[in-house]
């Protein structure tokens, strides 16, 4: 892991087509804005696992279905 110590204001990019910049800190808390193309998908992580035990769910719960075709 990269760790970066930035201001206000001061930005890190990733790659050629991703900004992240710093836009306001207060306390404890750290606003960020994220530039990338439409076709990047941004989530904050626990949005993001919680999608990914959804997909899974949902893969279980069709190849459980599969199967039941199978069986008929």
């Amino acid at each position: 892991m990269l760790i970066l110590t930035r201001k206000q204001g001061q930005s890190i990019r990733v790659g050629d087509d991703i900004l992240i910049k710093i836009v306001d800190v207060d306390g404890s808390q750290v606003k960020i804005g994220i530039e990338a193309p439409k076709g990047v998908p941004i989530f904050r992580e626990e949005l993001y696992e919680k999608l990914k035990e959804s997909n899974i769910e949902a893969l279980k719960a069709s190849k459980e279905l599969k199967a039941e075709d199978l069986i008929k």
